[in-house]
């Protein structure tokens, strides 16, 4: 019997990249627009990934009838930024904010940082919760560097700055099929299909 999940998040980047992940799985997957117009604000006001991605992961399960929900926090951390953005990834620009005025404010935070010290990471926690109190998570990083300027188009939110170590283009150039190979999110969700194929096999 096919197993439902809702992703919870009205981002269709993100959701296609859960859907070819989850390829090999039998899961029907939804995300929050299939049930939800408008889309819900919901408040992260976690301090850390794990606990932004729990509370999603509860807010979805509470109002669907026990539906698995699947929540994922997920941002940049630069090193000489001691951090930043971190949990305020999608909101670093302030309110309102967009990819591309995140973009522009990362860039603008950097300027004056030489290339050798623009270290950074991609990191990603994943929640999914299977019952009134049952969890599953896991978690994935990928280190890189961020760049002067933004180059490529695919991806979204900051792959135009970032190259993943060991690669001389940034997650905006690279194809998704490489992407998901290194990237934290497709590490992320490797090791929870691991866990979930336990569970449904």
């Amino acid at each position: 019997m096919t197993k439902k999940i809702i992703i919870a998040t009205g981002n269709q980047g993100k959701v296609n990249e859960f859907k070819e992940l989850f390829s090999g799985i039998d899961l029907s997957v939804s995300s929050l627009k299939d049930h939800w117009n408008p889309l819900p604000d919901i408040e992260e006001n976690g301090s850390a990934f794990y606990d932004n991605a729990k509370i999603k992961a509860d807010w979805v399960y509470e109002r669907r009838g026990g539906v698995w929900a699947l929540a994922d926090d997920s941002g940049l951390e630069v090193d000489a930024l001691g951090g930043a953005p971190g949990v305020l990834s999608a909101r670093f620009s302030g309110e309102g904010a967009t990819s591309e005025s995140n973009n522009e404010k990362l860039l603008n935070d950097l300027k004056e940082i030489p290339e050798h010290l623009r270290t950074a990471r991609f990191k990603c926690v994943l929640v999914l919760k299977t019952g009134p109190e049952t969890y599953l998570s896991a978690e994935g990083t990928c280190e890189g560097v961020i760049i002067t300027e933004k180059s490529g188009s695919r991806g979204f939110g900051y792959d135009p700055l970032f190259i993943p170590q060991g690669f001389n283009e940034t997650f905006a150039q690279i194809s998704s099929e490489e992407k998901n190979k290194i990237s934290h999110r497709g590490k992320a969700m490797r090791a929870l299909y691991k866990e979930l194929q336990k569970i449904i096999d």
